[in-house]
């Protein structure tokens, strides 16, 4: 039996697992190592070996070819646990659980190879799963290959793993008769929903951050509004309850996404006529309660349906934004701040599109240049 002080425990599979001490990183945070064995003492043997050639300077015992790759992905997922945000964990977690483990996960190392990988791949987009989906698949399973690699050198043999292309199709943009036809149906008996959606077309917000938003995040002095949460809703793998998601509020996308937008003045207008309770209440419902974003969505699905506008999603209203700021001249660098994107070039190749009537204006300037 175990004693205390070992760091030897039983898995709920039935497998016994030991931690020991591999080093230090330059901070001196203390980097851990881990074993298994279907026995406890199996498993204190090989822990034993391994802190004796750890002593002595010598290569430690490896035996990663036993193991199949559902073991890596295991380690690799709690190796991260501690150092990305819930909604990441939970994305990796279902890469896992979904798709890698259930296919790949009886492989062991020495059979895996590139070719297995392009048939992996091959069946999820045979499965219907979009481009985009499958390349952050594969990027799950190529982070716990790199992370075998370092802990079991010499494990696996090189593979190759190649993301699928995306075909780059043309997003949904309102035209701006579509856009002003959009703006007067939100101004008619505009309530908290209907702001909350013409301030995220005003200001490019995405639909996690409008619906976190809440009053004490504009300054009616200042003229702006700070972004500085969003809000999801993400699998529940906390087992509280029989519910299978949850929703979740906490910090923007990155780092980049927590920023200050300038109010144009007919918003900030706008923001004045409206009268909050408290300045915790939500943006979207004017209360301490939150509207999520299905809620929003559905809600977004009726107003363009009033207004007669087809193949609207919340995230049009951001392509929207975009295209008139640069219509209207904005200074890239200005703009890229304002969406929350970290490099230019995501603003100008994900946002940003010319309508006919710009590309007629910029082609007639070839008249006057004498072609």
């Amino acid at each position: 039996m175990p004693r205390k002080g070992e760091n030897i425990f039983q898995r709920k599979d039935g497998r016994w697992e030991a931690r020991y001490v591999r080093g230090r990183e330059l901070s001196g945070k203390i980097r851990y190592g881990f074993c298994y064995g279907r026995t406890y003492r199996e498993v204190k043997t090989k822990v034993e070996q391994i802190k004796a050639a750890l002593q002595d300077n010598r290569p430690v015992p490896m035996t990663g070819n036993r193991h199949q790759l559902a073991f890596f992905c295991e380690e690799w997922l709690r190796m991260q646990k501690s150092r990305i945000r819930e909604s990441t964990y939970v994305k990796y977690d279902s890469a896992l659980r979904c798709h890698i483990l259930p296919k790949l996960g009886s492989c062991y190392p020495l059979g895996f190879s590139t070719q297995t990988v392009e048939e992996f791949k091959a069946e999820l987009l045979e499965e219907g799963l979009s481009v985009q989906s499958v390349k952050s698949i594969l990027m799950v399973l190529h982070a716990v290959l790199r992370y075998a690699a370092e802990q079991y050198p010499g494990i696996f043999p090189a593979v190759a793993i190649r993301y699928p292309r995306e075909v780059k199709k043309e997003p949904r943009v309102l035209t701006q008769e579509e856009q002003q036809r959009f703006v007067a149906y939100l101004r008619e008996d505009m309530d908290e929903c209907k702001f909350g959606v013409l301030l995220a077309l005003m200001t490019g917000l995405r639909i996690g951050e409008i619906c976190a938003l809440r009053w004490e995040n504009l300054s009616l002095r200042d003229n702006t509004v700070l972004i500085s949460a969003t809000m999801q809703r993400i699998r529940n793998l906390g087992g509280d309850g029989n519910r299978k998601t949850k929703i979740l509020i906490g910090d923007p996308k990155s780092d980049t996404s927590i920023r200050t937008i300038p109010l144009p003045d007919g918003v900030a207008r706008l923001c004045r006529q409206k009268d909050p309770h408290c300045l915790t209440a939500y943006v979207l419902t004017g209360t301490e309660s939150y509207m999520e974003p299905r809620r929003l969505q559905r809600r977004l699905r009726r107003y363009t349906r009033d207004c007669g506008l087809e193949g609207v999603h919340f995230h049009t209203l951001r392509h929207t934004f975009a295209t008139r700021c640069m219509e209207a001249g904005f200074e890239i660098k200005s703009l890229s701040e304002i969406m929350g994107h970290a490099k230019t070039s995501t603003t100008l190749d994900r946002y940003v599109h010319s309508s006919l009537e710009a590309k007629r204006t910029n082609m007639a300037k070839l008249t006057s240049a004498g072609l």
